[in-house]
Parts: C-alpha cells; sequence; structure tokens
C-alpha cells in the first residue's frame, strides 16, 4: 500500500518524516508508588551510576522501602568515600570520613523484568545536612550528584532560552560466551538475517532483552544485528535528558542481567573483540521550543538548533573526557572507520563526523546524532557537559562559523586548505590523557558543570585510566575491562 500523499498533523509532506517527538507529549511510562502492590514488588533497588560509570544498587524490601517513604526524609546514607572508590582504590581527595544522603527519585520507578518482584528507582546524591545559599535559604542538593547536575543544566536552558530537548540512545554490545579469551557468540555481517537465525541461542537473547525493554515502559524502535562478532544494538525512543539516561542505564541493566540469565557475558566495552569493531552508545539529540519565532521548517536549522551545534562544537574538544573517559575508548575512534573521525565537524548525514546532522530537511524529526560517546560513560555527565556547552552558547549567543561538512570527502581526506574553507581548524583528543588535559583547561565548561564536580570526576577518572592500563598485554587489559563494562 502507497504512503498517504498528505500525512496528517504535518507540515512539510514533502520533507517531512519519522515520527513526530515533542517534549509535551513525550512521556517516560514509569510507574507510580501506588503501583507497586499491584505489581507484586517485592524489593526495590535504590540505583545510582557513580564515576566510574558502574552501576551500584541497595536492595531495600517493599515494607522497608514504604516505612521510609513515611518518614520526613526518604533515602539512605552513602560514604562520600564511596564515590571515590574506583574497583579497590580511594581516589586522590576522598577518606574514610563523611556521608551523602541517598534519596530516591519516585517518577523514575520501573520494573525489572529480569528479577521477579524487584523493581528500580533513580537515586539523588544530597548532602545529609542542609547547605545555606547566598540568598539565605536552605538546600540539600550537592554539586558532585550527577543526575542533579543535569537537571539543574536543562533547568537553566529553558528559563533563559526556551530550548528544550529530547534524547534517544543507541546501545552497541558485544556477547560473549567466553571472558578470557574474549569468544563472541558469533561472526554475522550488518544487520543480516544470520544474526537472528531461530533457534540460536543470541537470538533468543534478543528477544528476551527486546521484551524485557517494552515491559519496563521503555519505548524500543528496533534492535538488529550489527556489524562486529557478536555485536548488536538496540535503539531506544526519545524521552526528555534526565529520563533518557535514567532509561539508558536501565536498559544496561536489562542487557547485562538477560544475558548472564543464559550464561552470556554481555560488554559495553569500546572494542570487545580485538580485531573486531567498536561498540558506541551515539545520543540523537533534538532541540525543541514553543517560544514564538523558533519554529522549524524544511529549509534547514532554527536558530536554536544552530546555536545549540555551535556550543557543542565549540568544546568538543573537552567533552570527550566525559563521553570517552576511559585510554580503551581511544582504541575505537579514528578516521575511516565510521566512528566520528577526529576533526571538530559536523556533517549532514556523515558518519566521518563527531556530530552528524540526520533528517535535515525534516521539521518532525531533525536531530543532532552525537557520535563521539562509547557505553563506559556515565549517561548524566555526559549529557550534562553536551548541554552545558549548549547552556554556554545560549547564554552567549554563539554563533555557528563552521560549515557542512557533507561533500564527497571527509575532513580527514581533504587538504589543509580545503579543511580550513570549511572552518575546520581543530582536532579531536587522540587519547585518553589529551581528553582530560583539555577539560581541565576549560573554564567556561567547568563553571557550568561545577568545579567541584569536574574536579572529583578527574580524580577518580585518574585512577580508572591507570587501572585499566596496568596490565602488560592487550588481553590482560581486554579481560579487565570486559569484567567491568
Amino acid at each position: 500500500m502507497m504512503p498517504p500523499t498528505n500525512p496528517p498533523n504535518t507540515t512539510s509532506p514533502i520533507f517531512d518524516l519519522g515520527v513526530d517527538y515533542r517534549p509535551s507529549t513525550t512521556i517516560g511510562n514509569t510507574i507510580s508508588v501506588s503501583d507497586l502492590d499491584n505489581l507484586n514488588v517485592e524489593f526495590i533497588r535504590l540505583t545510582w551510576v557513580d564515576f566510574t560509570n558502574t552501576i551500584r544498587f541497595r536492595l531495600l524490601p517493599i515494607s522497608y522501602f514504604k516505612r521510609l517513604l513515611e518518614s520526613r526524609r526518604a533515602g539512605v546514607n552513602l560514604a562520600i568515600a564511596s564515590l571515590g572508590l574506583v574497583f579497590t582504590t580511594l581516589a586522590e581527595g576522598f577518606s574514610a570520613t563523611g556521608e551523602y544522603f541517598l534519596a530516591p527519585d519516585l517518577s523514575s520507578i520501573r520494573l525489572c523484568p529480569y528479577e521477579r518482584g524487584h523493581a528500580s528507582v533513580m537515586g539523588i546524591i544530597q548532602e545529609k545536612k542542609p547547605l545555606t545559599k547566598e540568598d539565605g535559604t536552605t538546600t540539600f542538593e550537592t554539586s558532585v550528584c550527577p543526575r542533579t547536575t543535569l537537571k539543574r543544566i536543562v533547568d537553566d536552558i529553558k528559563a533563559e532560552s526556551g530550548a528544550e530537548f529530547l534524547v534517544g540512545f543507541e546501545s552497541e554490545f558485544t556477547l560473549l560466551k567466553s571472558d578470557e579469551p574474549a569468544v563472541a557468540v558469533g561472526t554475522y555481517q550488518f544487520s543480516s538475517s544470520a544474526s537472528l537465525r531461530t533457534g540460536a541461542l543470541a537470538t533468543s537473547v534478543m528477544d528476551k532483552i527486546a521484551r524485557a525493554i517494552l515491559l519496563s515502559g521503555i519505548e524500543l524502535q528496533m534492535y538488529h544485528g550489527e556489524a562486529g562478532p557478536g555485536q548488536y544494538e538496540v535503539i531506544t525512543g526519545p524521552l526528555p535528558p534526565l529520563e533518557a539516561a535514567d532509561a539508558l542505564v536501565h536498559t544496561r541493566e536489562i542487557i547485562y542481567n538477560i544475558a548472564a540469565s543464559h550464561g552470556l557475558r554481555a560488554t559495553f566495552a569500546p572494542r570487545a573483540i580485538l580485531n573486531g569493531l567498536g561498540n558506541g552508545a551515539h545520543a540523537h539529540i533534538s532541540v525543541h521550543s514553543s517560544r514564538p519565532g523558533n519554529e522549524k521548517s524544511e529549509k534547514g536549522m532554527n536558530k536554536l538548533e544552530s546555536t545549540f551545534l555551535a556550543g557543542v562544537l565549540a568544546h568538543l574538544p573537552s567533552l570527550p573526557a566525559l563521553t570517552l573517559p576511559i585510554p580503551a575508548s581511544y582504541k575505537r575512534v579514528g578516521d575511516g572507520v565510521w566512528s566520528g573521525g577526529t576533526y571538530v565537524c559536523w556533517g549532514t548525514e556523515n558518519r566521518e563526523c563527531p556530530v552528524r546532522l540526520t533528517n535535515a530537511t525534516s521539521p518532525t524529526s531533525r536531530r543532532f546524532e552525537m557520535r563521539f560517546l562509547d557505553g563506559t560513560a556515565n549517561p548524566h555527565l555526559a549529557l550534562a557537559g553536551i548541554l552545558g556547552a549548549a547552556a554556554l552558547a545560549f547564554h552567549s549567543n554563539y554563533n555557528l562559523t563552521l560549515l557542512d561538512c557533507s561533500g564527497e570527502k571527509t575532513a580527514a581526506e581533504m587538504t589543509e586548505t580545503e579543511r580550513l574553507k570549511l572552518g575546520i581548524q581543530k582536532r579531536m583528543p587522540l587519547t585518553w590523557e589529551e581528553a582530560r588535559t583539555n577539560i581541565a583547561s576549560n573554564q567556561d565548561l567547568k563553571t557550568v558543570l561545577g568545579a567541584d564536580l569536574v574536579e572529583m570526576y578527574l580524580a577518580v577518572n585518574k585512577v580508572v585510566g591507570k587501572t585499566l592500563e596496568a596490565d602488560l598485554t592487550d588481553s590482560a587489559k581486554l579481560t579487565r575491562l570486559i569484567e567491568l563494562y
């Protein structure tokens, strides 16, 4: 059957394509506290993600969780040192003294379909004692909570410029039947039918992952076999930034646990098979506003979209410290391998740019694909960095000076003169050390993220990098990486 000539609810039927997602109509489909009894929930996983991107939780019986909710302030104690604990080492600047408070965000409750009777709720890291602000009011907010930081940045942008965002994620991962050595469940080609043969173990695992994502209330758009051995991709629908990061954490837990229930190891390691393709975690970000004058058309980006892009590009050399956070991340990215390339640039439908503009003439589904992310990044921190760069752009009215890199040549294939004509002058960091140096010297980005958060993150991240690189051989490093991610 032919598609309708004039699809409903579109202003540009010739150019418009894709589902019409809007912040005002896109909801997270979480469950409420009142639903827990009807859903036979017996345990609550009070969850947080630390600076190493380790998913952690405390298990609370539902009876005690309800008693906490009836108390004056619901939550549990959390040692400050736990934020600086890197595997078995305490990062510099942390000690055994002091506590934070982990409060449940009741808007984030989701069922855990992989564990009967369990539900998960994201935690908010708070000060245990109230702090007095400059205006004399008190707050429990702490500057080092990634979720709080992301929410603050999003709220500030909306208040100042009227811009809102939707974020969808692509989760690439590898299914292994052996950790040491790393052996994938199979070797297939991109989106081939062979990657999902009926009766195959990987097919059963992927089917259960897909159904669990749907049962948890997260929109699953599609899944398929990727190009590497044992590599698959799950694509979930867009949500507001905080909810999107929470949903990604939940999606990863689903993938990890269902794979484990079938005797497999799921890993988001940037390169799980040494001679295979890498795993990314690309974020698709669309920019919206209900304020007059910010309408979208098929003619190209509006002012909010171009300012957003200008901000990301301006701070792109610093952002990989948050989005490509470990030494192994830089073994995946490079020129000519569809990983975003190594030049600071953007391009319409160009996968050799770190930022790809996709569906450029579609007001409904135009968005920016951030290709400089992988699954070892804390999603709340990664989005805080990207949207923090946008906040700086909106505040100072950045202009987009880099031209569209959408010709026949990639930035790496161009001559220096050709790159300069497009305004391409900067490189992405080529190493973990370079990315850390870039963000440490970026005072504007540190200000919008919070100097305390950046300092704490870099201290922890330093130990992460050294630990992952401590082994002498590549195979030993890979084994340790797979165990942790």
